[in-house]
């Protein structure tokens, strides 16, 4: 049995605790402790009725032997052995700050003995106040004040929590309190929390009767070690962070570590970002420490229970050696005027980017990344060593920590905020930092780890900071005079040597010191992998620039992570057959994964798989065949023998078996076959390195490109020394060159062992250039600018590398003989496919390149002839290739203007300080360069991309509408369709045949290998149609769901089980299904399911007109899941109409009537009755069948008042369900756990996703910081919009909401109150305002109409009373006054339409568009022409048609217009609405008439689908420009009646002649003839008339005699009519009340 402790500590002496033990089974009443070992008597000073007999075990403290009355207090209720001794800090002459595990019962003491006051004031946030690390602090006031206080009051306050209340407003409401508690000069005021409560509380306490004590309780690491240390005190400002503030040193800083218990993962990993700052200026040594601690810390700060007493020491002097630097930088420079602003290193940047994201990305995040770009400034300027930049990197990342702002642990934090993390924006923030000398930006440099460069802050030119902000760089052209003529360059160590040295030390035994290591991406991900595999201890010395390995002699284990690689080509290949050699790690799992970037996934490993397989290994691939991921397989080695190989892809393969082979369980013969290796110097290189570590590798005398290794461990030498890298070399060597230069890499020369040392001697001195090579040097001369020669033939085999660097050079050989390169084959199979690569980016220079079979062919041109790549065309593409990026930055060197390298980053895998070198060391002229963004669509950017050209397959049961609807998606997308059962009869004949002779089985095989055919030859730009049993093989159904899962759509379609019934039993092209039709459906159905991304249901139609829209319907769905046309985030004010109820067949029909008005139809899914995939698609399938508006699928869970259980699984379910079935929004519950809330939205694909929250119990007022709270959840999780919905009791909370909506605006919100007190929050609500309709009988009260809140918001000034007019002459009898007033009659719209009598489009101008009230012209002749000088923009059917008919201001934008043009819609919506489909066939149009209408149904028709569009006009050569200026429309001129004659049938029909006068003869002649002929020879005629006046024209009269269906010129009025007015206000418009209105003369 456990016995409980309480330890006691005297408060005179301060002697060192003892242990209490409380023994339960002694009750003692005496209020006094018994000590029996010193039988003395101790009274305290608080009742103990309850306590018991003590025992104090241990010597007693000097106090108790000479005393028998020392009061002794409770220290903490934390044991002896879980604290520590409280350490203190001196700071400017004081040892106030005081360091501890577990101290707060010292905290309370101290402050009460030595701080006297009246009054205490406890200051704290809301979210802080219910931890018990707090209640304990101020439990330990309350009982101590009385006695050592007992005239002291103690008040308390919290303040809400977050960054975006650190502002005057809060720092003036904690004013206020202290005001009304009659608080004086003598308060002591207590901070407790994080910065923003530290910072804030510090400047209130420093202003307050103009400045009181302030004591510090940091509760945050971040605090704890920066914050809360030096006297630094502010409030933020909109302008940026700490802007208003002062100095004012706390009495003491109190660092209780115990505090950081409580503490979020993600909070106490942020602080350790200033931990690491510190020690990086500072101390080399303990940032060393830190290294070592941070996978200790990693582990224990992420388990699911913090266990801070394990690493209780490491924390404490993690802790105190950061404040210690910051203390000892404070007490020499109070006021930060030099020595001070080194502690801020990373925080120019970081301050910068955190205004921009907070409070999303945290205060460290934000530095963290500041901290790796100013280290990189530094090395830009030649100060920081690349292999000190990696240390820091490494050291940040390995806390957890983001290093860009696209690392993944920041885009998680900040969302679609990343997109405005601007170079302009950045630098303006920066700008106005509080350490900068004016407007001169200044920065910290760092010099070494542990040591700033001069000890003061640099001046910074903004070129250099964009240069370090951005992934694209300008290259400026070469400057003769500021180039030096002489320059030594050293580049880094080898990448091919690098890695070879590190697996062979990690396989070795003993303790190497690896000299001039690449420090790269390619390293980092190697090294990583080896610590993790245990094959090796891995530490640093010299600074990080040796890297010390102790080889576990080949003893390796499995790890719980995959081994994530990135694009390291070498190092996964070499990794492959490492993992091989890995034993089962009991506590973990029995197998490796290796797995890369989207192109490491692309890249070859086969043929090593394939030898690997051979010798026993068990290999995986997890995604694509002959790529990672791979999942080896533990336990199972190699078995070693003979390995037969194919080497003529790259000679890694090669390279990784040779490396392994010693410790394979038979001696190794690796026979490499297919013909000659690729790249045998790196063959070459291994086995001599293989010998440096203790294995000699011998060649086989017998047996062609064979190799003989022996069994053995490797030895590790002490030290092992890597070149240089022989293939980066190249560059600086191709520099002098190009340039006409000399440059020496002193530490490359002809005794080396890479083949990229022979570039100078065997490409370079044939090209023109002097070279000098010694064994271990080369220094190249360039002959003068221009004068480099072609090389007619080169063959780069044994440095296949290389061949970019002669590429780029050979390009201003202008000779007319071509350069060639061949060898070179293995390139094709690189991070891209290089030789491509150099064809295609060299032809942006002018350059002509071609590929050969295993090389490339340069035809270079003169310096003066080269042309700079444009910046409209993104520059230069690198295809995230090292190699290409540093060889295209030499080309742009001798162009005329700056050259843009996208993504230069990408050095960073062999060179990573490449541009620092050009800039540096060549003094070539660099800046950033960063593409401009629209934002106006701020969730867009955080979308997926889009399908583009991607293949699209369908799937579903037989009679689901594949044909059909794969038909449709074909046409729309440009693509080509396929048929797999047509493919299969193409080379097996008849499908009921073969399965008669073969069976199901054998078909079933065939038309798997068929489907894997399809997906690699037919990736892009086909759909595929499949048969409806493929899902029943498992290799057609990983296939599917390989693509599904690689981004491509495969869509399942499905119809109703009774329709699929009727459909088969009468279908006999196809054989019987195996079963009954109902059995096989259901076995079938959940397969379509798992092997599809996209789900739609297709419900029948009954006629042409429900065809044609559901068409059009699914259509928009494919634009959506395309990505081509989904639905935008509202900018106006919008509505959507509730459906709530079980099945939506309720309404289904009404839907037109009740979504009148509205922008969306919202549907509760968590109402529904059943949750079935096929009853919700069919929910969603009625929904798109009588209403065309975007759906929005909520799920409301019982906490916030709905049906479903929070957290069950099914909200999950349903809401990807949504997301298959394409649906515009999806509204989820906040409260779901974040691991679900990210799921979802991490497959939301083009579905704007709603993050919700209701308050049900109506107990959150809308300043409580729980909103706060939520609403940032909201952006961190990358929700597209936030919806928030309360519970009003009074008016205030309406204006609260208000105020609350302003100040949050970083996404998009829903926010209003329910109940009667809450209306107005409904008016006032912009986004997607829930409204309800009278015909919906499910409605809760309380609910508005539109006509409702459009009417309220019109009475309180919300609608201008915009004056809208139909101008141009004769108007007098025009229709559109009464169209457009009946539609603002039925929705509430305060607006006037009115004629407006004139031919003069300057008057229009001046009299009606200049006016303030101005809404929209309706323009007719003569003015749809004319007024286009007064439009600023044109529609796309304006610019087309050249007419307009339609304006509006442009919005925002005071005094410019948008012309559009509704004629177009007039037309097409009139066809459709009499019953035209072109679901079936091709269709021809014809047009009558020249003019203005002419042009808009010329533009109709083509929308229309038609193939050819004939024009035949009285006046023939008034045609020949409208077919000029639309060369794409396909237009045909009938001139004669032979042309007449000739012409294929017409299923449309326009006329635009005017119907006041007869025909001219010939004209009618040629129109009887086309509707003669076209009468008998179509399905579908339809004919509509432009003119309305009179109602039944000479044409139609000719037309219904022919039996056409006419359609009067006022339907195209109407029509148009309609899309005028949502042009107009925003708002759709319903069809039947504009009929009416036209109609009711």
């Amino acid at each position: 049995m456990s016995i409980p402790t309480q330890v006691y500590q005297c408060r005179k002496c301060g002697s060192s605790p003892l242990e209490v033990y409380l023994c339960k089974y002694t009750p003692f009443s005496n209020p006094s402790i018994f000590i029996k070992s010193l039988n003395i008597q101790i009274t305290p000073s608080r009742p103990f009725a309850s306590l018991t007999t003590i025992v104090l075990p241990g010597p007693a403290p000097p106090c108790m032997i000479f005393s028998q009355t020392h009061t002794f207090w409770p220290r903490t209720n934390t044991p002896l052995n879980q604290m520590s001794k409280v350490q203190k800090v001196s700071i400017l002459g004081r040892e106030s700050i005081h360091v501890g595990f577990g101290i707060h019962s010292h905290i309370v003491e101290e402050t009460l003995t030595n701080e006297k006051s009246s009054t205490y004031v406890i200051i704290t946030d809301k979210n802080m106040e219910k931890t018990a690390p707090f209640q304990n602090l101020v439990a330990a006031f309350n009982e101590q004040l009385p006695v050592l206080r007992p005239d002291a009051r103690l008040l308390q306050y919290s303040v809400s929590p977050g960054e975006n209340n650190k502002s005057r407003e809060t720092k003036a409401q904690v004013e206020d309190f202290l005001l009304l508690k009659g608080c004086t000069r003598d308060t002591v005021i207590v901070a407790v929390g994080g910065g923003v409560v530290g910072d804030m509380i510090g400047f209130v306490a420093a202003t307050f009767m103009r400045g009181v004590r302030v004591i510090q309780v940091p509760s945050t690491l971040l605090a704890m070690v920066d914050s809360s240390i030096g006297g630094k005190t502010a409030v933020d400002t909109a302008v940026g962070k700490n802007f208003i503030g002062a100095f004012h040193q706390p009495r003491y800083v109190f660092v209780d570590v115990a505090f950081l218990s409580s503490l979020p993962a993600r909070q106490f990993i942020n602080g350790m970002a200033e931990v690491v700052k510190t020690a990086a200026i500072w101390n080399e040594a303990e940032f060393t420490r830190l290294e070592n601690f941070a996978k200790t810390f990693i582990a224990t700060v992420t388990a699911d229970e913090i266990d801070l007493l394990s690493i209780k020491d490491a924390v404490v002097q993690t802790v105190l050696e950061s404040i210690k630097v910051k203390a000892d930088v404070v007490s020499k420079d109070e006021k930060e005027s030099s020595l001070r602003n080194l502690l801020n290193f990373g925080h120019t940047i970081g301050h910068a980017i955190e205004a921009i994201v907070t409070p999303q990305a945290l205060h460290g995040e934000c530095v963290a990344v500041g901290m790796v770009k100013e280290a990189e400034l530094a090395r830009y300027w030649g100060i920081l060593s690349p292999t000190a930049v990696a240390r820091l990197v490494k050291c940040i990342a390995a806390y957890n920590l983001p290093t860009t702002i696209d690392d993944k642990i920041f885009l998680s934090a900040v969302g679609h905020k990343r997109h405005f993390i601007e170079n302009n924006t950045l630098l303006d923030k920066m700008a106005i930092d509080k350490k900068n000398d004016g407007s001169k930006i200044r920065t910290v440099i760092l010099e070494a780890i542990g040591k700033c460069y001069q000890l003061k802050a640099h001046e910074v030119s903004k070129q250099d900071l964009r240069f370090v902000l951005t992934d694209e760089t300008l290259v400026y052209p070469f400057n003769k005079s500021a180039v030096p003529a002489e320059s030594v360059v050293v580049p880094p160590g080898s990448k091919s040597i690098s890695n070879r040295a590190l697996i062979l030390a990690a396989l070795g035994q003993g303790t190497v010191r690896i000299k001039n290591l690449l420090h790269s991406d390619d390293t980092k991900h190697m090294l990583a992998a080896v610590a993790a595999l245990k094959s090796a201890e891995i530490s640093t010395e010299d600074n990080g620039d040796t890297i010390v390995v102790k080889g576990n002699g080949g003893n390796l284990i499995t790890c719980d992570e995959e081994l994530y690689l990135g694009n390291a080509g070498t190092a996964s290949r070499f990794l492959t057959t490492v993992a091989s050699l890995v034993g089962i790690n009991k506590e973990s799992n029995d197998y490796s994964i290796l797995t890369g970037n989207a192109r490491m996934q692309e890249r070859p490993i086969g043929p090593l798989v394939d030898a690997l397989r051979a010798n026993g290994s068990d290999i995986e691939y997890l995604n694509n065949t002959g790529s990672l991921p791979l999942k080896i397989k533990a336990g199972k080695g190699l078995k070693g023998g003979r390995i037969e190989l194919a080497a003529t892809i790259s000679s890694q393969y090669v390279s990784s078996i040779l490396m392994c082979a010693p410790y394979a369980d038979e001696e190794v013969t690796l026979s490499l076959v297919g013909g000659k290796p690729i790249s045998q110097l790196y063959i070459d290189m291994t086995t001599a390195m293989m010998k440096d570590f203790g294995i000699e590798v011998t060649k086989s005398t017998t047996e062609e490109y064979t190799y003989h290794i022996p069994k053995g461990i490797y030895k590790n030498p002490e030290v092992y020394e890597v070149e240089s890298d022989a293939s980066s070399a190249t560059y600086p060597l191709a520099f002098a060159a190009l340039t006409g230069t000399s440059c020496t890499v002193p530490n490359i020369g002809s005794s080396s062992l890479q083949g990229d040392a022979r570039f100078a001697v065997d490409v370079l001195k044939p090209m023109g250039c002097t070279v000098i090579q010694s064994a271990t040097s080369t220094t190249v001369t360039g002959p003068p600018v221009g004068g480099l020669k072609a090389l007619p033939h080169v063959d780069m085999e044994p440095m296949t590398d290389a061949f970019l660097t002669a590429s780029v050079v050979a390009a201003v050989a202008n000779e007319s003989t071509p350069t060639q390169i061949t060898g070179i084959a293995n390139q094709r199979v690189k991070e891209c496919n290089r030789i491509k690569a150099m064809v295609d980016e060299l032809a942006k220079f002018g350059v002509h390149a071609s590929e050969l079979p295993d090389g490339i062919s340069i035809n270079g041109i003169s310096i003066d002839s080269l042309k700079t790549p444009s910046l409209e065309n993104h520059g230069i593409c690198t295809y995230d290739d090292h190699r290409v990026a540093m060889s295209f930055s030499l080309l742009a060197l001798m162009c005329k203007d700056p050259v843009l390298i996208t993504e230069r980053s990408c050095t960073g895998k062999t060179w990573p300080g490449w541009w620092d070198v050009l800039h540096t060391k060549f003094q070539i002229e660099l800046d950033g360069y960063e593409e401009p963004l629209d934002v106006s669509e701020r969730q867009s950017l955080a979308r997926k991309a889009k399908n583009g050209q991607k293949s699209i397959f369908v799937i579903g049961m037989r009679a689901a509408g594949k044909s059909t609807i794969s038909k449709w998606m074909a046409e729309s997308l440009g693509f080509e369709l396929l048929d797999v059962d047509t493919v299969f009869e193409k080379s097996h004949g008849d499908i009921r045949d073969y399965i008669k002779e073969h069976g199901w089985p054998k078909f079933r095989e065939i038309e798997a290998q068929m489907l894997k055919t399809l997906l690699n030859e037919n990736t892009v730009g086909h759909v595929i149609s499949t048969g409806g049993g493929v899902v029943e093989n498992a290799e057609s159904r990983d296939l599917l769901k390989a693509y599904a899962k690689s981004g491509g759509i495969v869509l399942h379609l499905e119809r109703n089980l009774d329709t699929t019934v009727e459909f088969l039993n009468s279908d006999a092209s196809r054989p019987s299904l195996p079963g009954e039709i109902e059995e096989v459906w259901n076995k079938r159905r959940d397969l379509y399911h798992d092997c599809s991304n996209h789900y739609l249901y297709s419900i029948r139609w009954s006629d042409s007109t429900e065809a044609a829209h559901l068409k059009n319907t699914f259509l928009g769905f494919l634009d959506h899941v395309t990505g081509h046309g989904h639905v935008p985030v509202p900018h106006k004010r919008s509505f959507v109409v509730s459906v709530p109820v079980s099945d939506v067949n309720t309404y289904a029909k009404q839907l037109p009537e009740i979504s009148l008005g509205c922008d969306a139809v919202e549907v509760r899914a968590d109402l529904f009755k059943e949750y079935t995939p096929s009853f919700v698609a069919k929910q969603i399938a009625l929904l798109r069948k009588y209403s065309s508006l975007p759906i929005m699928f909520t799920i409301r869970t019982k906490s916030q008042g709905g049906q479903i259980e929070d957290n069950d699984k099914l909200v999950e379910t349903l809401s990807l369900l949504a997301i298959k079935l394409g649906v515009a929004y999806l509204s989820v519950p906040l409260t779901e756990k974040e691991s679900t809330l990210k799921k979802i939205i991490s497959q939301k694909g083009f579905t704007q996703f709603i993050a919700s929250f209701v308050d049900a119990s109506g107990e959150l007022s809308w300043t409580d910081p729980e909103f706060d709270n939520l609403y940032n959840r909201a952006v961190t999780i990358n929700a597209d919009i936030v919806q928030f919905v309360g519970i009003a009791g009074s008016l205030q909370d309406n204006i609260d909401l208000e105020k609350f909506r302003a100040s949050h605006t970083d996404i998009p919100l829903i926010a209003y109150n329910r109940g009667e007190q809450g209306k107005l929050s409904k008016i006032m609500n912009k986004l997607l305002t829930p409204v309800s309709n009278q015909i919906i009988k499910e409605q809760p009260e309380f609910e508005f109409t539109v006509v409702e809140i459009n009417k309220a918001f019109g009475d309180i000034g919300g609608f201008f009373r915009n004056k809208f007019a139909v101008v141009g002459s004769p108007v007098s009898h025009s229709r559109s006054p009464f169209l457009h007033s009946a539609l603002y009659k039925q929705l509430g719209l305060p607006y006037e339409f009115s004629t407006y009598e004139s031919d003069n489009a300057d008057e229009v101008f001046e009299k009606l568009m200049s006016a303030p009230d101005f809404g929209g012209l309706a323009v007719t002749i003569p003015l749809k022409l004319d007024i286009m000088k007064h439009v600023d923009e044109l529609s796309e059917s304006a610019q087309v048609i050249g007419a307009v008919n339609t304006v509006v201001p442009i919005d925002g934008q005071n005094g410019k217009f948008r012309g559009d043009n509704t004629d177009w819609f007039g037309i097409t919506n009139s066809f459709t609405r009499a019953g035209f489909s072109s679901l079936d066939s091709a269709v021809n149009g014809l047009v009558i008439g020249s003019g203005g209408t002419a042009r808009a149904a010329v533009y109709a028709l083509k929308q229309l689908g038609c193939q050819k569009i004939y024009m035949i006009n009285r006046t023939v050569s008034k045609l020949t420009p409208i077919k000029e200026s639309l060369p794409d429309f396909n237009i045909e001129i009938l001139d004669s009646a032979e042309a007449v004659a000739s012409a294929e049938p017409v299923s449309l029909v326009v006329s635009c002649v005017p119907a006041d006068k007869p025909l001219d003869e010939t004209l009618a002649q040629n129109l009887n003839s086309l509707l003669t002929a076209s009468a008998h020879t179509t399905n579908c005629h339809f004919l509509l008339d432009a003119a309305y006046k009179p109602r039944v024209t000479p044409v139609m009269q000719m037309a219904e005699k022919l039996g056409w269906a006419v359609i009067p010129g006022v339907e195209m009025l109407v029509n148009q009519g309609v899309l005028q007015f949502e042009i107009h206000t925003g708002f759709s418009a319903s069809y039947h009340v504009a009929h009416d209105a036209v109609f009711s003369e």
